[in-house]
């Protein structure tokens, strides 16, 4: 069970209409690089795809799931294009979407039997039984007769997981799966997705990095569209051994010391400040002690603008 990601590249472009030309022809002009060069391979295990806000997440999962295709590359499972085995791919993947586009009017049970037709699932009591079955594993077994825009928001992501999970697939991509919802749901969501992860290939896309701390197999780090890391957590974090620092900094030298240092968090007590700091150089002013590093940290030493890696 391998998904084979392979020098994947996708642009998008803006049409401009040339007037001056009397056939009307239209020329593209390129609006955003939005993957670049992309490969990655995956099986059997829990993978976290890492990035802010346009690093391209939603663009690879589109290609992933055989809903948009790059520009160039090839993405393969089990050693086969998923653009050539069309139906038979889409029946072997579950996709749970960023944004919550359910039938507000339709009750959770009738959504789930559309979900099952559009899936080919079949009817009558299998179909039925496996519907219960879903509806058991995410914790919505009491709402079946609900509509679903009376659900809260962290009973709708449940449920968009139940449709992705409908058909059992091998392959099971989610795009911001706790996107919205409070603490305790993200706690409730992250653990129903270990539960259903065994013997299949789950790609979590998001930049929240509780949702993917201590569950994920690898880390997947995207920035401006390019690979910048593929590895575990434990890897991950070793590289940022010597790197990581508690700072004790008088209230009275804290504007100072933020000018030249890269905070990442800080709490005062009485006229002490300490500050949580990633930096490449162990020559720090004030009381210091290193700390081992966490996800967020690396998340952070990679994306967060404000932080000076000099």
């Amino acid at each position: 069970m391998t998904l084979k990601v392979e020098n994947i590249n996708k642009t998008y472009y803006r049409r401009r209409r040339l007037h001056k030309l009397r056939s009307g022809k239209e020329m593209s002009s390129p609006i955003k690089k939005a993957l670049d060069s992309v490969s990655f391979s995956l099986e059997s295990g829990i993978y976290a795809l890492m990035g802010p806000n346009g690093a391209g997440k939603t663009t690879l999962i589109n290609i992933m799931v055989g809903n948009l295709k790059p520009d160039t590359g090839l993405v393969s499972y089990k050693g086969q294009d998923i653009f050539k085995m069309g139906a038979e791919y889409r029946k072997l993947i579950g996709y749970m979407p960023q944004h919550q586009w359910m039938y507000e009017n339709m009750t959770v049970m009738q959504f789930l039997y559309y979900i099952a037709t559009l899936k080919d699932i079949k009817k009558g009591p299998g179909g039925k039984e496996r519907i219960e079955q879903v509806l058991d594993l995410v914790n919505l077994t009491q709402e079946t007769n609900k509509k679903i825009g009376a659900l809260s928001g962290g009973m709708k992501q449940r449920l968009l997981i139940a449709q992705a999970i409908l058909n059992d697939p091998d392959i099971l991509i989610l795009d911001e799966p706790t996107a919205g919802v409070d603490p305790n749901e993200r706690i409730r969501i992250k653990n129903l997705i270990s539960r259903i992860s065994f013997n299949k290939i789950v790609v979590i896309a998001t930049h929240v990095v509780p949702d993917v701390e201590y569950i994920s197999k690898e880390i997947i780090l995207l920035k401006e569209g390019a690979m910048i890391h593929k590895d575990s957590q434990d890897h991950l974090t070793k590289m940022l051994e010597g790197k990581v620092f508690e700072c004790h900094v008088p209230v009275d030298k804290l504007h100072e010391f933020e000018k030249s240092h890269n905070i990442v968090s800080m709490v005062k007590e009485k006229d002490i400040v300490k500050a949580r700091i990633i930096s490449d150089y162990q020559e720090l002013d004030f009381d210091v002690k290193e700390l081992v590093p966490s996800l967020e940290d690396v998340y952070l030493y990679n994306y967060r603008s404000s932080i000076r890696l000099d």
